[in-house]
């Protein structure tokens, strides 16, 4: 596929560092002098932005984490003047205050830049029609994907969340050829659709750009299996630009292209905050080096991932961030044995009797934790015998025992009983955490 800024994308790498720390000390010197808590943070650190000499110096620099932006909220963390932002996003603040972004103008356009690269990197060009079903609003996906479909120069379907059977009837007559959205959503859209007698073998998509929750490789299978596209995992989150900081290429799959020019990525040990060599599993941590009103410096991002420099067959010199595995937040330790949802669900589809929407219930009794994990069954499965879905259960509670180490109790429901969301999905219920 056309690469959609060749300088940059495949810029040779001594080259793409020289630029990276260039940015990189304009944007120190910035917050240094507009943004309290940055200035107070280096302080306490003993150090100013000519402390940082090079790349490796950013190490020097204290974390940014996501309490540092709600204790600063609404607005401390700007490093512009309220009338230079001409939007503001934020999070949905349902674990506590919402974290709040900012935009100028310029800020507007990059992330457009970076959009558009990512829907190329993805498989859209020119003359595609994107049906964009990520939620329009305060959350970040939406208007990212319009804003960079824009950009390429694609027709943009602002169809957004919900109105499901609706969407089904637009993808019909208006023949989109690529889908954006959560990978949730997207599978209750495939789901409707088969309600409603209509098989995306039948209609125009060519590929789908799937991101805001992880998913895994059986996950992906699944999504091309039903909506005959190629499925592409897109990353992003608001507080360092909203989607668009990395994508998979059409050609290889293999791996997220952080687009560096914009971005220093970083792998560190969650528990020690040690920096991790190219390869090593840890925490992803972001520096945003070209963004105006809210630049954002080594920002933990609680997600769980690798890098790889090595280049790919698509011709981008960027470092590739593997698929995201989980998050440090989203981590459930059993009995002492830790475990992400994106594990359980990689048992869980190997099954051809499953449907990939599950949720996990964690709780306490005598002292002990138990996990329950309500998954749903394919109809023509369910009205199968009593002894046929115990079967079932026990050889997936097996299954679950031999790949994690965790005992789980499995309880297969009929169709439709977990609730859908036309956002990012509710995968863990702990009721540890309520009692």
């Amino acid at each position: 596929m056309p690469i959609y800024n060749m300088d940059f994308e495949t810029m040779p790498r001594e080259a793409l560092e020289s630029i990276q720390f260039s940015r990189l000390k304009t944007t120190l010197e910035r917050v240094y002098a507009t943004v309290p808590f940055y200035r107070e943070s280096f302080n306490n650190a003993g150090i100013t932005p000519s402390s940082i000499r090079n790349l490796k110096d950013l190490q020097k620099i204290p974390f940014t984490v996501k309490k540092d932006l709600r204790d600063n909220y609404p607005y401390g963390m700007f490093a512009v003047p309220m009338e230079n932002v001409v939007r503001i996003h934020a999070s949905s603040g349902t674990t506590g205050t919402p974290t709040v972004v900012g935009y100028t103008k310029r800020d507007i356009s990059t992330w457009a830049e970076l959009m558009a690269r990512s829907l190329a990197a993805g498989g859209a060009t020119s003359k595609d029609i994107v049906h964009n079903a990520y939620g329009y609003g305060l959350f970040t996906g939406g208007l990212g994907v319009h804003y960079g479909a824009e950009k390429l120069g694609a027709s943009v379907i602002p169809v957004s969340g919900g109105n499901t059977k609706r969407q089904i009837i637009i993808m019909k007559d208006f023949k989109p050829t690529v889908l954006t959205g959560t990978p949730s959503y997207i599978l209750h859209l495939a789901e409707v659709a088969q309600e409603m007698g209509v098989s995306f073998e039948n209609l125009n998509f060519k590929c789908g750009i799937f991101g805001a929750e992880p998913w895994s490789e059986d996950m992906r299978r699944d999504l091309e299996s039903k909506l005959h596209l190629k499925a592409i995992d897109i990353y992003g989150l608001s507080e360092v630009m909203g989607p668009g900081v990395s994508i998979e290429c059409h050609e290889a799959q293999k791996g997220l292209h952080i687009f560096e020019d914009h971005f220093i990525a970083e792998i560190i040990n969650p528990e020690t905050g040690e920096t991790l060599p190219y390869g090593e599993t840890g925490e992803l941590v972001f520096t945003s080096i070209t963004k105006e009103a809210f630049p954002i410096i080594r920002y933990r991002t609680r997600d769980i991932t690798s890098l790889n420099p090595e280049p790919c067959i698509c011709g981008r010199t960027h470092v590739r961030m593997k698929k995201v595995s989980g998050r440090t937040d989203d981590m459930l330790i059993i009995r002492g044995v830790n475990v992400f949802p994106s594990q359980i669900e990689s048992v869980l589809m190997k099954s051809r009797e499953i449907q990939p929407h599950y949720q996990l219930v964690v709780d306490r009794v005598d002292n002990l934790d138990t996990l329950t994990v309500m998954v749903e069954v394919g109809q023509e499965f369910f009205s199968d015998e009593i002894k046929t879905l115990q079967n079932m259960e026990h050889k997936l509670s097996n299954d679950i025992k031999e790949y994690l180490g965790v005992s789980a109790k499995i309880k297969l429901v009929e169709p439709k009983t977990i609730q859908r969301s036309e956002g990012k999905a509710v995968r863990v219920i702990d009721k540890r955490k309520i009692s």
